[in-house]
């Protein structure tokens, strides 16, 4: 058993790890906490029907308009869970129209890019453990696959989240999925408008200027609609397309901490709880920013 101690100034608490009741209220927990996948929009839960064995946990869209398949596990997970999310990963590839029909009749979606002709299928298995031999077969297959450890500590009414992606050690050189393009400049460039895009990499450039001039522990990670400023698996702010020729900044911010930004706000994004700035090449200043980036810093990482 697991213990946690919860120090403060003054007081130490010893907390026991709290396992979930039953894999439902595991799954609740998830679906109703929609920070811990934070890039991924929740559709629906306990999907059921069509010619499929089994039922999907939990179906959802990512940033990028991938499907996403969330399988979860009350129980420590091999690699003997792979099979059966194929089942589902197959399932979902080859019915989109089943997926779209959730997506429309959702009502409060977010906007999002999806191309339902041609989408790509991401796979996220969720357990309070994951065997590490497990990345091994992941990385034998075609698909993108995340591995979540969640594992809770309970104080009182309050509950302590340890959430760990599994990933492969930087020794091992990954195996590209089929199929994905790399992103980055080359890919905005015949995705987007040409000149657009290079105004979208040198705003990357200068705010990763700004990151090292701080000496914020923050990955630069592109994806084919946004560029991320991660720590861990997490966005602190970043930059997205919303349209061929148009991009913003945006920050994982509450409203009301940028309520009180001196900047105009564009809009505030409930759904992905983020601020977001339309960016205007001809007079957008990078710096404008930098007490926005240190907010959204400070709010992922506590620094």
């Amino acid at each position: 058993m697991e213990n946690l101690f919860w120090k403060t100034k003054d007081t130490t608490k010893g907390l026991l790890a709290t396992p979930f009741n039953s894999e439902a209220e595991f799954e609740e927990m998830i679906f109703n906490t929609p920070e811990i996948l934070e890039d991924i929009f929740l559709i629906k839960r306990q999907v059921r029907g069509g010619n499929k064995s089994g039922v999907h946990d939990i179906i959802g869209i990512d940033y990028d308009g991938n499907i996403c398949i969330v399988e979860m596990k009350n129980v420590t997970v091999d690699a003997s869970i792979i099979p059966q999310v194929l089942q589902y990963a197959i399932w979902a590839e080859t019915n989109p129209d089943s997926i779209k029909n959730l997506w429309l009749e959702h009502d409060n979606k977010p906007d999002l890019h999806i191309s339902w002709d041609d989408f790509q299928v991401r796979i996220i298995i969720i357990a309070p453990s994951i065997l590490r031999s497990t990345l091994d077969i992941v990385n034998k297959i075609n698909y993108p696959v995340d591995l979540i450890e969640i594992k809770r500590w309970v104080e009182g009414e309050n509950q302590l989240l340890l959430v760990n992606k599994l990933e492969e050690e930087k020794t091992r050189k990954p195996k590209p999925v089929s199929g994905m393009e790399p992103y980055g400049e080359e890919f905005y460039k015949k995705e987007y408008n040409k000149d657009s895009a290079s105004e979208f990499i040198k705003y990357v450039r200068e705010v990763e200027s700004i990151i090292n001039e701080n000496n914020w522990k923050l990955e630069t990670k592109f994806n084919k609609y946004y560029c991320g400023f991660k720590a861990g698996a997490y966005n602190a702010f970043g930059i997205k397309w919303i349209g061929t020729k148009t991009f913003a900044f945006f920050f994982k911010l509450e409203q009301n901490q940028v309520d009180e930004s001196p900047i105009k706000l564009t809009k505030y994004d409930a759904q992905w709880k983020e601020a977001l700035y339309y960016v205007d090449p001809r007079v957008t200043k990078t710096r404008d920013f930098i007490p926005l980036f240190e907010a959204s810093y400070k709010k992922l990482t506590g620094k």
